[in-house]
């Protein structure tokens, strides 16, 4: 008799899962064509490698910086500065003027800190005239800043918001000045630089103001800046509005001496005027010299002379030779400026954090 032979398990493998359900892909969408051409669009833009063309605020700052513009004063002058604090960087200082031919005798008190991100400057006069500053940068690229300045003068008086950013090869602004959330009245601007080649920026500042409601201006400015290769010259242009010129020019002479050219044309309608003006800058080891002379005949020059890290003897002197026979023809000024610290040697010498900016003795 034959027994039967036992059936033995057999494990079977589970059914394959379902497919997944198809999915609609995004390249079907009807907006995938414009996002394929901005990808390929932002491809070659970065393929050219092109500069940050810098702020319009300081599209002429290498030709300002040598004339004497900023630096030119009559009468005496003394600076006296005191450093509290090197990281962060805490500075108060007194400043006196006197005897000038153009404005009556002042004393201003100021104040400044600083770090990586913050910067805030105060300032306050024997009038009781104030002025303060803060920037407040968000990342390297995006810095908010507010200017403000309440004086015993009617109408002096502003509040300015402002904004910057910076991309890799543009920038942008914008500003408020004395903006009414009630009316919207105010001064509102907004700028946009371009780099179009390595050496070429273009760009056009909007200015919309409105002093009461129904009455309001809208202007424009064009703005070119062209730097060379080597950056030891640049050449900017400024267009506003009909008739209105300004331009500029710098080069770099040397790692000493470089020098500037202005022009400011203005052909408005009832008005024809123009402002020519060469300036020149040399740098010794522990002095800097500057000259300028102009289309109206005023020759200017302006020395600064170091005798100690801490100490710096001013001259500064003008000259107009088409009304010498006049009063108030020539100016002349003479001043200090002298810094001491409650630091140690070995903090006056540490290196200022990154990110905050060489910021000049505050003028009277």
């Amino acid at each position: 008799m034959s027994v039967p032979t036992p059936v033995t398990a057999v494990d079977v493998p589970p059914p394959p899962p379902p497919p997944p359900a198809p999915v609609a892909s995004s390249s079907s969408s009807s907006s995938w064509p414009f996002g394929n051409l901005y990808n390929r669009f932002a491809a070659w833009r970065k393929s050219l490698d092109l500069p940050n063309p810098g702020t319009v605020e300081n599209l002429s700052k290498e030709a300002k910086q040598t004339s004497l513009n900023n630096y030119a004063f009559d009468g005496a002058r003394a600076d006296l500065s005191k450093s509290l604090s090197m990281n962060p960087m805490f500075q108060v200082t007194h400043s006196f003027h006197l005897g000038s031919q153009t404005s009556p005798p002042t004393y201003h008190f100021g104040a400044m800190f600083a770090n990586d991100r913050l910067f805030m400057h105060g300032n306050v006069d024997n009038d009781g005239n104030m002025s303060a500053r803060f920037n407040q940068g968000w990342s390297a690229n995006s810095v908010s800043k507010v200017q403000a300045q309440l004086s015993t003068t009617p109408g002096q008086s502003f509040v300015q918001l402002e904004h910057d950013y910076q991309g890799s090869d543009y920038s942008l602004n914008a500003k408020a000045v004395n903006p009414s959330p009630a009316d919207l009245s105010g001064i509102y601007m907004g700028s946009y630089l371009q780099s179009i080649t390595k050496n070429l920026a273009l760009g056009v500042e909007t200015i919309y103001q409105q002093q009461a409601p129904g009455l309001s201006d809208v202007g424009a400015a064009y703005l070119a800046k062209y730097t060379s290769t080597d950056r030891n010259w640049i050449a900017t242009a400024q267009v506003q509005g009909p008739g209105v010129l300004q331009a500029s020019y710098w080069q770099k002479l040397s790692e000493k001496v470089d020098v500037a050219a202005e022009l400011q044309v203005m052909a408005a309608p009832g008005r024809r005027d123009a402002l020519a003006t060469l300036a020149a800058r040399y740098e010794l080891r522990m002095a800097s010299f500057r000259a300028q002379l102009d289309s109206t005949g005023k020759v200017s020059a302006y020395l600064e002379q170091r005798f100690a890290p801490t100490f710096a003897f001013l001259v500064s002197g003008e000259i107009d030779h088409f009304k010498v026979c006049l009063a108030n023809a020539a100016k002349v000024g003479v001043g200090v400026m002298i810094e001491s610290s409650s630091l140690t040697p070995e903090e006056m010498g540490m290196v200022p954090p990154p990110g905050v900016p060489a910021v000049p003795m505050p003028q009277p």
